[in-house]
């Protein structure tokens, strides 16, 4: 019996699909995300050595910090997707802003990846912003392996870490590896499963691959003396506890495989990267809004996770960032625009490794293409081959910080508008519009106020229309509707402006306080809250 090209298409798609591992890294500000980013890339000889290894004062280097902002300041602004090809694997590496200000792209980021690891420092464990991004992921049933981060440096004590993430998040923590000397004297790792100890050398500045030495238990006693004992009664009570990987729980959100080391000297940093070809899933079935599975091996689609401009200085184009979701990619086929119905041409379409690009002509679920001059699309847009599809919109989260921009130059409105329009487009910021304000006046709203930093900076660098921007003492969002909007309008410590990329009306009000008084007082009033990658606002 004989195979149809439609059959052996199928059987391809599904093949390839499970080649790929797409994830993300969320973590606190300073945990080392970048690092850790840059780690993974060098062990699996995506580069050729690490551009992190000097540390925040010296980032000319690192590869997923591609804007001229993130090198000048030390901090990942945008996100970055850095595909590696490893062990007849495709990892596709999400990587996310780290600093607290930026959080939307990483929910954003989060919607478009099938596993997480949450990097943890040593020395400080569970922080604010980690919490926030476990418990998106917690609300998408996604799959976490922690990576304790710094073991180099003086830090906690592991059981001390790992009671931490049970009792806070009531994620059971299942280590893969155990750590041999204290953190700041950190000597090698143990493998649960197998027994064997990895002892570790750094090198010098961390620029390539630590130098490790497998030996058995009984020489890794000799050597290590009391600080292998130690670790060797820790790993017996582990298994005392119950303390062991179950792939179901895992699966499921409930239970998390952790693992130790230091990405600054690479320590570790193999492990991890075995771990997430070995235990992180590969793409499944997405549903559509009309609650329809699409399997992987179905005609093509996507959705756009990310826009982003004049990544290229040379060219000044517009990217966006697509999820593969079923299908095979072709460059060059024409998909239809499911917000529009109108079809896309897919000419330039490209692999991106932070700033570097090639083109890609192929691509599987699980995959993230970067399609050139997409100025058609938006964040949340799906595109799709064959049978109609649309994946949910990508929630935008709630801003806690408003500003009204102003060109500074009347004479170049027309870049002021051009260049608002784009920000609000990529997501940089949310874009609010009233008749009272009128379109030279629009408000700004934002996670955090160096999102504003940002567009100052591109809107002066890019655009050529340097902007004025004046605080309003705004701090609390609400989605509303046209019933409710002009009452609510009216009242003091409130006003009700339009957001320009999906037409919600949002009522911006002074703070907390006052939203209860006006909830109190007018229980009629339609007031919302909004979401944040999934989860409600006020479930933080």
């Amino acid at each position: 019996m004989t195979t149809t090209a439609s059959e052996r298409s199928t059987t391809e798609v599904a093949r390839e699909a499970g080649r790929r591992r797409t994830f993300a890294v969320i973590s606190h500000p300073d945990a080392g995300k970048s690092t850790l980013t840059e780690a993974l890339a060098l062990h699996a000889a995506a580069i050729s050595s690490a551009g992190a290894v000097h540390g925040k004062g010296d980032r000319r280097g690192v590869t997923s910090d591609w804007m001229e902002m993130e090198q000048d300041r030390g901090i990942s602004i945008t996100s970055a997707a850095l595909r590696i090809d490893y062990s007849d694997r495709v990892l596709n590496l999400v990587d996310t802003p780290g600093h607290a200000d930026f959080s939307e792209d990483t929910y954003r980021v989060l919607s478009a990846v099938d596993c997480a690891i949450m990097l943890l420092d040593s020395a400080k464990g569970l922080e604010p912003q980690t919490l926030k991004l476990f418990d998106v992921c917690r609300a998408r049933r996604m799959p976490v392996i922690t990576f304790v981060n710094k073991w180099d440096r003086p830090g906690r004590e592991p059981l001390e870490l790992l009671d931490e993430i049970e009792q806070r998040i009531g994620l059971r923590p299942t280590p893969l590896n155990w750590p041999v000397g204290i953190a700041g004297d950190f000597r090698g790792l143990i493998d649960r499963s197998s027994g064997t100890y990895t002892k570790m050398t750094r090198t010098p500045g961390g620029a390539s691959k630590a130098v490790e030495q497998v030996l058995p238990a009984e020489d890794a006693a000799r050597i290590e003396g009391q600080e292998w004992g130690q670790a060797s009664e820790e790993i017996e009570l582990l298994g005392e506890i119950g303390a062991d990987f179950d792939h179901d729980s895992f699966m499921a959100g409930e239970s998390s495989p952790v693992l130790f080391g230091a990405a600054l000297p690479n320590f570790g940093v193999g492990q991890l990267l075995e771990t997430i070809v070995g235990l992180a899933p590969a793409p499944t079935a997405k549903t559509g809004t009309r609650d329809e599975p699409r399997p992987v091996d179905a005609p093509f689609s996507g959705q756009v996770f990310k826009m982003q401009a004049n990544m290229d200085k040379n060219h000044r184009d517009r990217m966006a960032f697509v999820r593969v979701s079923s299908g095979r990619f072709d460059r060059g086929m024409v998909l239809t625009h499911a917000a529009t119905g109108r079809p896309f041409a897919t000419k330039y379409s490209q692999a991106v490794f932070g700033s570097e690009r090639s083109t890609i002509d192929t691509a599987f679920p699980g995959d993230v293409i970067a399609l050139v001059n997409a100025q058609a699309l938006s964040v949340g847009d799906t595109l799709y081959d064959g049978p109609k599809v649309e994946f949910p919109p990508i929630p935008s989260f709630a801003p806690e910080h408003f500003v009204v921009a102003r060109a500074v130059d009347a004479g170049k409105y027309k870049q002021f508008q051009r260049g608002i329009a784009q920000l609000d487009a990529e997501g940089v910021v949310q874009v609010l519009t009233s008749d009272v304000r009128g379109e030279q006046a629009p408000v700004l709203a934002a996670v955090g106020p160096l999102q504003f930093d940002v567009v100052r900076h591109r809107m002066e660098h890019e655009f050529r229309s340097p902007i004025d921007t004046s605080p309003l003492d705004y701090s609390v969002a609400r989605r509303t509707d046209t019933e409710s909007a002009p009452a609510l309008h009216a009242l003091s410590g409130a006003e009700v402006l339009r957001r320009r990329n999906d037409g919600e009306l949002l009522v911006l009000v002074h703070n907390k306080w006052r939203l209860r008084v006006i909830e109190r007082e007018h229980p009629g009033l339609f007031m919302e809250p909004l979401l944040a990658g999934g989860v409600e606002e006020d479930a933080y």
